[in-house]
C-alpha cells in the first residue's frame, strides 16, 4: 500500500496541474490518433489509460504520460504491418492491440529485472540523431494532410508522390494548417496562461466551421466510456519474428522517451526517480490503454513541464489528468468529431520541430568527429531504414569508436622506461591547501576519459558535495571528452553555480581543453583565468589571493569569486 500513500498538503497544485495538464493533452492526443491511423479517439483513450495508471505505478512523481511523437511513429508502423498481413484494420486490430500489450510485458519485464538504471548509458549523440530522425519523419507525414490529402504510408511514399499532393492541392486545408502553426507559436506572446495548441485547436476549427470550408475532418468518435478488446485479441496473422520485433522496438522506445522525460522531471522538482519503478508503471499503462483500444505511449516532456509549472507534485496530478480527459470524452465527442485533420496537421508539425535536437545538430562540427558520425548515421537510419536497427547500429558504432580512441590515447601516452628510473606512484600527493582555506575548497579528481558511460556517475558530483565555496577540478588524467561528456560537465557547472560555488580547473590536457573552448565552455562558464595549467599553479594563485587578509573577511573573496563566475567576465585583483 506504500504505492497508494498520499499527503493532502500539495491537494490544491495536484488538482491545478493536473486540470493544465489534461488541457494540454487533448489537441496532442486526437492528433496522434489520427496520425498513427487508429483514428483520433485511440489517442484519448490512450492518454486515458496510461495517464492514469502510470502515474499510479509509476516512479517520477510529477511525470504526466501519454501518446508522444516517437512512439505514435512506431504504432503507426505497427498498424501499417498488421494491415499488410490481415488486409484491413478491422482485421488487424487484435493484433495491434496484442503487440501493443506485448510491448507493456517487456517494459514492466524491464522494471523487475532491473534494466532502468542502463538506459542513462546510451550515449548523447544515439539519443539525438534518433529523437531528430523522429522528428523529422512526424514532419514529413503531414505534407499531405496539410494539403487535405491521406498521406501514403512510408516515407519514400512520401517524396514519391509530391507531384500528386501539388496537383491535389486543397487550399483551403493549407491555409488551417499554416494558422495553426501560426497561433501556436505566437499566442505565448500574448499570454502562457493558456496553452497555445489549445487556442489554436479552438480558434481556427471555430473559424473552419463558421465560414463552411471544404476540408476532411475527425469525424466520428464515441461517446461513453471505453470498451475493453480483451476477446478481440491475438497473436496470428503475422511472423512471430516480426511480432517480438515491433513490440520489443515499441518497449525500447517507450523506456528511453519516458526516462529521459523523468531526469528532466527530476531537474526542475530536485527529486529523484525510480528507474525500475517507472519502467512497470509505464508497463502496466501500456497494457491497460491497449485493452481499451488506445495508443502505447511514454512520458510526455511538455505535459509533464506544463504539470510541474502548475503545481503538480505528485501521482495525483496524473490521475486527475487522466480523468479530465475521460470527462471530455464523454461529454465533448461530437464536438470533436468537427475538427478539421488540417489543423491536427498543424499541431504535429510543431511537434516534430520540437522533438529535433538542435542543440546536437548546432554543435555538430565542433563536438568530436566520431559522435558527429554516429548522430548522422542514427538519423538517416531512422529516416529511411527502421528505428531499432538506427539505435543498434549507432550503439555499436560509439562503442568501436571510442575503443579506437582509447587505444590511440594509451598507445600516444605510454612511455618505457630503464629500472632505475622507476618509482612507485603515490598519485595526487601534490594538493597542499593551505589549512586556513581548506574547508572552503573541495578537489574532484577525473581519472580517465569523460564518456557517455561515465557521465551518469559525474552528474551525480553535485548531489554529494559537503558546504563548500569553491571546486577544483583536476583533469590532468582526463584524456578524452565525447558529446555527452561535454555536456554531462556543462550540466554539472551550472548546478555547482546555481548552489553558490565557483569553478575552477587544472591541467586540462589539449583534446578536453579544445572541446570546452569549441563549444565555449571556456570561457563561457569557465572564464579563462579560472583555468591553471597544474594544480601547484591553482594554489600558489589561491594564496597570493588569500592568505593576506583576515581569516573572517575571507567569505568575501569566495562571494566575488562565485559573481565573476556568474557574469561569465575576468576578475580584478582581489584585494579588500
Amino acid at each position: 500500500m506504500k504505492w497508494f500513500q498520499y499527503n493532502k498538503s500539495n491537494l490544491k497544485g495536484d488538482l491545478f496541474g493536473g486540470i493544465t495538464a489534461g488541457i494540454v493533452a487533448l489537441p496532442l492526443a486526437l492528433a496522434f490518433g489520427v496520425q498513427s491511423g487508429m483514428g483520433a479517439v485511440a489517442g484519448l483513450y490512450g492518454a486515458i489509460g496510461l495517464g492514469i495508471f502510470a502515474s499510479v505505478f509509476g516512479g517520477t512523481k510529477t511525470q504526466i504520460s501519454g501518446p508522444t511523437g516517437p512512439m505514435t511513429v512506431v504504432s503507426s508502423l505497427v498498424i501499417l504491418t498488421a494491415i499488410e498481413s490481415t488486409g484491413s484494420l478491422d482485421k488487424g486490430l487484435g493484433l495491434v492491440l496484442a503487440i501493443f500489450i506485448l510491448a507493456g510485458a517487456l517494459l514492466v519485464i524491464f522494471g523487475l529485472f532491473k534494466l532502468g538504471s542502463y538506459i542513462q548509458y546510451i550515449p548523447y549523440p544515439v539519443v539525438s540523431g534518433f529523437m531528430t530522425g523522429i522528428g523529422v519523419i512526424i514532419i514529413v507525414f503531414q505534407i499531405f494532410p496539410m494539403m487535405g490529402q491521406k498521406s501514403p504510408s512510408s516515407i519514400m511514399g512520401v517524396f514519391t508522390a509530391l507531384p500528386t499532393a501539388f496537383a491535389g492541392l486543397n487550399l483551403d486545408a493549407l491555409i488551417l494548417t499554416c494558422a495553426t502553426i501560426a497561433v501556436i507559436y505566437t499566442f505565448p506572446k500574448i499570454t502562457k496562461l493558456i496553452p497555445s495548441p489549445l487556442v489554436a485547436l479552438l480558434a481556427v476549427s471555430s473559424i473552419s466551421s463558421w465560414v463552411g470550408l471544404n476540408v476532411p475532418l475527425i469525424g466520428h468518435i464515441p461517446e461513453g466510456l471505453p470498451e475493453f478488446h480483451l476477446q478481440k485479441l491475438t497473436f496470428s496473422g503475422m511472423d512471430p519474428g516480426l511480432l517480438i520485433k515491433l513490440a520489443l522496438t515499441l518497449a525500447l522506445l517507450g523506456a528511453i522517451d519516458s526516462l529521459l522525460t523523468s531526469m528532466i522531471a527530476d531537474n526542475i522538482t530536485k527529486t529523484k526517480h525510480n528507474s525500475n519503478k517507472e519502467l512497470i508503471g509505464q508497463g502496466i499503462g501500456n497494457m491497460f490503454a491497449a485493452c481499451i483500444g488506445g495508443l502505447p505511449g511514454a512520458g510526455a516532456t511538455m505535459r509533464t513541464l506544463v504539470n510541474i509549472n502548475s503545481g503538480g507534485r505528485t501521482p495525483l496530478s496524473g490521475v486527475v489528468h487522466g480523468l479530465v480527459l475521460l470527462l471530455i470524452l464523454m461529454g465533448l465527442g461530437v464536438y470533436a468529431a468537427q475538427i478539421p485533420l488540417a489543423v491536427l496537421s498543424g499541431i504535429l508539425i510543431t511537434v516534430g520541430v520540437g522533438i529535433i535536437d538542435y542543440k546536437g545538430i548546432r554543435h555538430i562540427k565542433h563536438v568530436p568527429m566520431s559522435d558527429s558520425v554516429v548522430m548522422i548515421l542514427v538519423l538517416v537510419l531512422t529516416v529511411f531504414v527502421d528505428l531499432i536497427q538506427a539505435v543498434a547500429a549507432g550503439m555499436i558504432l560509439a562503442s568501436v569508436l571510442f575503443m579506437k580512441q582509447m587505444s590511440d590515447v594509451v598507445t600516444r601516452e605510454l612511455k618505457i622506461s630503464s629500472l632505475s628510473t622507476y618509482r612507485k606512484e603515490l598519485p595526487w600527493q601534490d594538493e597542499h591547501i593551505p589549512t586556513e582555506i581548506i574547508d572552503k575548497i573541495y578537489v574532484k579528481h577525473l581519472d580517465g576519459p569523460l564518456f557517455f558511460g561515465f557521465a551518469p556517475a559525474f552528474q551525480d558530483v553535485t548531489k554529494t558535495l559537503p558546504n563548500i565555496r569553491v571546486v577544483i577540478f583536476r583533469m590532468e588524467k582526463v584524456p578524452y571528452v565525447d558529446q555527452t561528456g561535454l555536456y554531462s560537465l556543462e550540466e554539472v557547472i551550472r548546478s555547482l553555480e546555481a548552489k553558490g560555488i565557483a569553478i575552477l580547473m587544472t591541467g586540462l590536457q589539449h583534446q578536453p581543453l579544445r572541446m570546452l573552448k569549441r563549444i565555449n565552455l571556456i570561457p563561457g562558464l569557465i572564464p579563462e583565468p579560472y583555468h591553471f595549467k597544474s594544480f601547484a599553479d591553482c594554489m600558489a594563485w589561491l594564496e597570493e589571493e588569500l592568505l593576506d587578509r583576515k581569516i573572517d573577511k575571507m567569505h568575501m573573496f569566495f562571494d566575488e569569486l562565485d559573481e565573476a563566475n556568474k557574469k561569465h567576465r575576468l576578475i580584478p585583483q582581489y584585494r579588500l
